[in-house]
């Protein structure tokens, strides 16, 4: 099902001398760390985070940067109707933060644009049109609002002819969904998939506007659809006759979920001049009924040699394979062209039935919600190409061997996508693996997974803990059937997160992990920050019951960190 979520000061720090200049230097092994986007981690809903994505930069690994949906530019509970939490008219949700020591300490920076941060009550919510804001900016300029689900990648920076090379810097691309401006929409349809672009991730990551070009739509609009679960890549290996192109993909949601079985074709963009233009074709069926399923969750990587291998899940109902399952469709040509997709893996569902969601949540009532997307990358040996095995991994979790036995899978081909081997688990014993992310090594020696584990059975009321976990593993290439922990996070309560304006859990869809030959850098979902609300668990009980209490005022029911949830990662050797 798609879900359009929207999503203190920021902390800005001087750098010192040109970030092209900082040699790169090997990832080290760490404890976790706090990525910090600017959230105020003390007032809802400015403290609630969720889908993080971190991109390193393939020719400077020191340099990351990391997108994230989040709120820490929109309005207090207290501003007007304390029961109420909404979102404010204008204010974007795509966070951003920027790493230039690889990954050991963040920076959030602060953008100014339409803010209602200063928004705290008791009066009604005034945004300020030229406040501060720790979200992308320039989409207002442009009659659009950033609510996140953010994909980012770096590239190669083109020249004035257009030509690519690392030698003229790295370009950081920031895919994301965006809804119309309130009163000046920039767009038909209800949502677009948009991309913003920097070239100067110091100044950037400095606070200077001016550093980032102006977002650019890449979907086809038209007033009936819906564009969501998008993901973004750039060819990145020099080796490629394709490099430096940028792909996205999305789900068209047409007939803006009017009626039952509404048309949801994966949806395809190319552009071949950094960013500025795009052409867009549609790459599987729209059908959506009984007999064919629709579509979800489609991922992009590319080979050394410029293959595009494009994943996502679906249904299939052919003698070999019926039921879920993961399509994959290829192109030689630089994404002109593709060959028919095929399934390359069958799924079953996760977790169970929210009755109060009506969709499936993985830890109970009211829960966090969850599916089965898969991820994919591969080993292209990027920057240059050199050394590239172009060994391709698959993952994704489901629940084939029983209820509350979710595990993590993952798939495997040594000839770029032909053929795959058979699933291997990659969970630790115990855990209920949900919403894995896969990477691997450039040189296709290593292969790394994060997910957040959940370690309690399917609650079926409130009472009893939820707890969850970010966890981190790797194995090594030829031996996939055995798996090492590299790391595991805090364990915390998922009943302290919270949707925004629904009484349930809300953690978002998707993790993150981003390999280099020295390791990995991996970022989840995470609740160490939150705190339990007894009200608000009352409040879901009596709901879930048909007995619903008043609704609780967040802000003076809660503790402050009520709803804080928040990302962390680290870089993690083998």
């Amino acid at each position: 099902m798609v879900r359009l979520q929207l999503d203190p000061r920021s902390r800005v720090h001087v750098l010192v001398g040109s970030l092209a200049l900082l040699a790169p230097t090997a990832p080290v092994a760490a404890a976790d760390t706090f990525i910090d986007y600017g959230s105020d981690k003390h007032l809802f809903s400015q403290s609630r985070e969720n889908e993080p994505f971190v991109a390193v930069d393939p020719a400077h690994p020191n340099i990351l940067a990391a997108g994230v949906n989040d709120n820490p530019d929109g309005e207090a509970c207290n501003a007007g109707d304390p029961t109420t939490c909404p979102y404010t008219d204008g204010v974007g949700g795509a966070g951003i933060s920027f790493s230039t020591d690889a990954g050991t300490t963040w920076t959030a920076p602060t953008y100014s644009g339409i803010s209602a941060r200063d928004c705290l009550g008791p009066e009604e919510c005034v945004p300020d049109p030229s406040g501060p804001i720790s979200t992308l900016p320039w989409y207002d300029a442009h009659g659009m609002v950033s609510i996140g689900d953010p994909v980012l990648a770096f590239g190669p920076k083109p020249d004035a002819q257009g030509h690519f090379s690392w030698n003229n810097g790295s370009r950081l691309y920031y895919a994301a969904i965006a809804l119309s401006l309130p009163g000046d929409p920039g767009f038909k349809g209800v949502s677009a998939i948009t991309v913003s672009r920097t070239d100067d991730v110091g100044g950037a990551m400095a606070g200077a506007k001016s550093a980032w070009m102006a977002p650019v739509i890449v979907s086809k609009q038209n007033a009936a659809v819906i564009n969501d679960k998008n993901q973004l890549w750039v060819d990145n290996a020099a080796s490629s006759p394709f490099f430096g192109n940028v792909y996205e993909c999305n789900v068209g949601f047409r007939g803006n979920f009017n009626g039952g079985s509404v048309p949801e074709p994966v949806l395809f963009a190319r552009s071949t001049d950094g960013g500025s233009t795009w052409s867009t074709r549609q790459l599987s069926a729209a059908t959506n009924n009984p007999q064919t399923g629709g579509r979800q969750a489609c991922s992009i990587r590319t080979t050394s040699d410029g293959v595009v291998v494009l994943i996502w899940s679906g249904r299939s109902d052919t003698v070999t394979t019926k039921g879920s399952v993961i399509y994959q469709a290829r192109s030689w040509d630089g994404g002109v062209r593709f060959e028919k997709p095929r399934a390359i893996a069958t799924t079953t569902a996760i977790g169970q039935v929210d009755p109060l969601q009506g969709t499936f949540s993985i830890d109970g009532v009211a829960g966090a919600r969850t599916w089965n997307a898969p991820t994919i990358d591969i080993a292209n040996g990027a920057p240059s190409g050199t050394g590239a095995t172009n060994r391709v991994v698959v993952a994704w979790s489901d629940d084939r061997n029983g209820t509350n036995r979710e595990q993590g899978w993952l798939i495997a081909s040594s000839n770029k996508g032909a053929t795959y081997g058979l699933p291997q688990a990659f969970g630790r014993a115990g855990d209920r693996v949900n919403q894995p992310a896969v990477a691997i090594s450039p040189d296709g020696a290593n292969v790394y997974v994060v997910y957040n584990a959940y370690l309690d059975p399917w609650r079926d009321t409130l009472a009893g803990a939820r707890r969850m976990l970010g966890v981190v593993r790797q194995a090594s290439w030829g031996i996939l059937e055995t798996w090492t922990t590299l790391h595991t996070g805090t364990i915390a309560d998922a009943r302290g997160s919270t949707a925004q304006t629904e009484p349930t859990e809300f953690l978002g869809d998707y993790n993150t992990a981003w390999a280099t030959n020295d390791g990995v850098f991996a970022a989840w979902n995470d609740v160490r920050d939150t705190s339990l609300c007894p009200v608000v668990n009352a409040y879901r009980q009596a709901t879930l019951d048909g007995t619903p209490t008043a609704q609780p005022a967040l802000q003076n029911d809660c503790p402050d960190t009520f709803g804080a949830s928040s990302i962390y990662g680290g870089w993690f050797r083998p």
